[in-house]
């Protein structure tokens, strides 16, 4: 499906910086994966899960805000005049724990991780065709931190929440005391 340029970008977005966090983790043991800095750390298995869970709740949610404008019949198609996406608001500074359903398990295989992650992209690539075909500025929904937010946003918070886990990620592997093998 030909997606329009917005949206083609988000995707884009999506897609680069997933491929960099897949790279970060390549190779990595079951050792290194479950491995903790702290008590109070995610270890980088636990990151790659929470992305997931993450993204999955996106795509319930895109399934959700759709359904719910069609059924109210108020679902407009994709405006062709729309050329880009409202960005995302700042939010309150310093860092906020995730809500408890986003949180991840420990020590799950990390080849059975990193493949549900992969999985989930996939999936996700529905949604974003869903988007595509909508206009997604009046599909609302509450972020827990950044308030009213539009479908769009939704799937920008994704790849910017990658982005911030790329950078968690890397700074595990970088702490004293990483497992070597």
């Amino acid at each position: 499906m030909s997606l329009p340029r917005p949206v083609e970008t988000l995707w884009n977005e999506l897609q680069a910086v997933r491929a960099k966090v897949l790279k970060e983790v390549e190779g990595l043991s079951q050792r290194q994966a479950d491995w903790k800095p702290g008590e109070k750390d995610w270890s980088v298995g636990e990151i790659l899960d929470h992305l997931t869970i993450a993204e999955i709740a996106t795509g319930k949610l895109t399934t959700k805000l759709v359904r719910e404008a069609e059924a109210a019949g108020a679902l407009a198609p994709f405006p062709a005049d729309l050329v880009a996406f409202t960005p995302l608001p700042s939010g309150p500074p310093g860092t906020a724990d995730a809500p408890q359903v986003v949180w991840p398990g420990h020590g799950k295989p990390i080849g059975e991780v990193v493949a549900t992650m992969k999985a989930a992209r996939e999936r996700s690539r529905q949604s974003i065709e869903r988007l595509a075909s909508v206009d997604p500025r009046p599909l609302r929904f509450k972020h827990f931190r950044l308030g009213d937010l539009d479908l769009a946003q939704w799937w920008q918070l994704q790849a910017w929440h990658d982005g911030l886990h790329l950078d968690q990620i890397r700074e595990v592997k970088r702490a004293p005391g990483f497992p070597t093998l």
